[in-house]
């Protein structure tokens, strides 16, 4: 059932954790993400790992990350081609599933983060259908080529699990600013540290929710600038001030207004009877916080479908009127990564070049595993800026 209305969403946010589960309805992605994954659980387990989790995404530690992002952005942009038509989406995945690699995963260059880069993607690329994950079709050829890689991948995992935990501070913790380093350092309730098995799990679950994600919503994002040169203009001319940055951040939450991936919150399926907008739902029942609707709503986002960054400036995102990451007790512990991250690509590509669109149509949603990305892929042209101009990161 899905829902629209603020403050249904609201009650679904706000529900206690026993009569909605969410985690029942991911259970299709355990195969790539294990067992241990924050976005499997649900109630007192839940609850536990978010704790775990949840310092290593404050906001002053993803502003220490913001140099690492930025250095890895602005070499892979340098090797996009330029003046001629250029397929930006699988480069965006490219530099997200980089940034993630060495900021989360903290691999420097070398070997191994060669050989995970490469199984990583066989992976990822597996998963680009929902299909891939459904227990039926988990036979044959493909799936045992998938359940190989994956075992490469996690042995590459645990050896750099082992290796960060040996060259820790003596309490078992791992120096460094990326997040593995803080996973390390985390404790549970009882002292004890998270187990290997749960550190690949969260690693392997932050990969999964913040690839595609992301390369998407970027894509989306170059694929709206394309076609809309005020919007473009405005957004240039901040970064080339160097004057603060409320327009780009306007502009990230415009596009996961107006284009977000994930066209709804994570299921949450009733473990007991539960009444939402007035209806009351029976046991096993699937709610949905429907985010595409809700953010299309004219009464709220007056003309919805005109891309306007100035709609954020004098007000913020509403709790429960914008919701590209969920909400409540399930809001993306990832959040204010991928906005960062999105807020460094945006700067580093403007920051040097000028954009344009490859076809003069607006490219229309693809499906890409539980993703909607631009259909051609945001096909854009990239001209050098002279002078080109790449500000430091806020």
């Amino acid at each position: 059932v899905h829902h629209s209305q603020p403050d249904h969403i609201k009650e679904i946010f706000t529900a206690p954790a026993e009569v909605l589960h969410p985690g029942e309805g991911a259970k299709v992605l355990e195969p790539v993400v294990g067992p241990n994954s924050v976005i499997l659980l649900d109630e007192r387990a839940h609850l536990s790992q978010r704790k775990l989790m949840l310092p290593a995404f404050h906001g002053e530690k993803m502003q220490r990350l913001s140099g690492l992002m930025q250095e890895v952005t602005e070499r892979e942009v340098a090797r996009w081609p330029r003046d001629e038509p250029l397929t930006l989406h699988p480069r965006l995945q490219a530099l997200t599933l980089e940034i993630i690699l060495r900021a989360v995963f903290g691999l420097q260059a070398g070997e191994r983060l060669d050989a995970l880069r490469e199984r990583l993607t066989r992976i990822l690329e597996f998963g680009d259908s929902p299909s891939s994950m459904l227990p039926v079709l988990q036979r044959g050829r493909s799936w045992r080529e998938f359940e190989r890689r994956r075992a490469e991948a996690d042995a590459l995992i645990y050896e750099t699990i082992d290796e960060r935990r040996g060259a820790g501070n003596g309490d078992g913790g791992s120096n460094g600013d990326d997040v593995l380093a803080m996973l390390l350092s985390a404790r549970h309730e009882d002292g004890s540290p998270m187990s290997p098995v749960e550190l690949r799990d969260e690693l392997m679950t932050l990969l999964v929710a913040g690839h595609e994600t992301t390369a998407s919503e970027l894509a989306w994002a170059f694929e709206r600038l394309a076609r809309s040169p005020a919007v473009s203009a405005r957004l240039t001319e901040e970064i080339d001030s160097a004057n603060g940055d409320a327009y780009l951040t306007a502009t990230v939450q415009e596009t996961l207004r107006h284009r977000p991936v994930l066209l709804n919150a994570a299921p949450r399926l009733t473990m007991e009877p539960v009444e939402i907008g007035g209806w009351t739902y029976p046991e096993g029942v699937c709610l949905l916080a429907d985010a595409y609707l809700i953010h299309h709503d004219p009464e709220i986002y007056p003309d919805p479908y005109a891309f306007r960054p100035e709609r954020f400036l004098d007000e913020g995102p509403g709790t429960y009127t914008w919701i590209p990451f969920g909400g409540g007790r399930r809001r993306c512990l990832g959040a204010s990564f991928a906005q960062l991250e999105m807020k460094i690509v945006l700067r580093a590509v403007l920051g040097s070049t000028e954009l344009a669109p490859a076809e003069p149509a607006t490219e229309h949603g693809r499906r890409r595993s539980i993703t909607l990305s631009p259909g051609a892929g945001a096909r854009a042209v990239l001209r050098a800026r002279r002078p080109a101009r790449i500000p430091a990161a806020a």
